[in-house]
């Protein structure tokens, strides 16, 4: 229950973080990094009266999240066991972020998603991960190359067919999943993607979403107890 508690609360603030980065991205690693830190400085005087507005505008929305995000990190914890569940639960909380940040701004930053697939090697390395150390590093290059080479094929008639950000961000997850399972990410994120796109009735949007919560259903279909 604890972790579903820091999930709930951790649910809470993606809007608000999400909204934090729409101020300052597309940016590089550093500036971003930058202006995540410094400018509280800046908005010291007006930060109670910026929280009030940004409580009433995402209150629902930030409920939802973090209801979602609660309840996921608490089946994580019954499903993946206690060996290596902070970095497990930390991989889907950064997923989760990733998709409201995308659906926002359809933009998925380098700030998280580099993080997100070094921590994907390190925690298999560890031996705290869902895969082996070579299916990690494995895994992340064929999901960066595998849609590079995909793209091209397509470029002609659209050269935003795979974003770049889907690109690093599909590499993230095959470092934490391993190649096998990559497959059933692209899958599973295209069949998602397919049925936003019949409910809102239109042919583009942000894939990033879908991506995100593949990563967390096909980890939990394959990996779980």
């Amino acid at each position: 229950m604890t972790c579903a508690l820091y999930g709930f609360i951790f649910g809470l603030f993606i809007p608000y973080i999400a909204r934090r980065f729409a101020k300052f991205m597309p940016a590089t690693f550093a500036y971003a990094l930058w202006q995540i830190v410094i400018p509280l400085k800046k908005a010291k005087k007006n930060i109670s009266d910026s929280y009030k507005t940004l409580r009433k505008a995402f209150l629902w929305r930030s409920l939802m999240c973090g209801l979602i995000t609660a309840g996921i990190s608490y089946a994580a914890t019954l499903n993946f066991g206690d060996v290596g569940i902070a970095w497990i639960v930390a991989y889907i909380w950064i997923l989760l972020l990733l998709a409201e940040i995308d659906y926002r701004m359809f933009l998925l930053p380098d700030i998280l998603t580099i993080p997100l697939l070094l921590c994907g090697v390190l925690v298999s390395a560890m031996g705290w991960g869902f895969v082996s150390p070579q299916e990690s590093a494995l895994g992340a290059f064929i999901g960066y190359f595998f849609p590079v080479i995909v793209s091209l094929l397509f470029v002609w008639k659209n050269k935003d067919a795979f974003g770049g950000g889907d690109i690093k961000l599909l590499s993230a997850i095959g470092a934490w999943l391993g190649p096998d399972n990559l497959l059933y990410v692209i899958i599973v994120s295209c069949l998602l993607f397919m049925v936003y796109a019949l409910i809102k009735r239109q042919k583009s949007g942000a894939y990033g979403p879908a991506l995100a919560l593949a990563g967390i259903i096909v980890a939990f279909y394959f990996f779980g107890v």
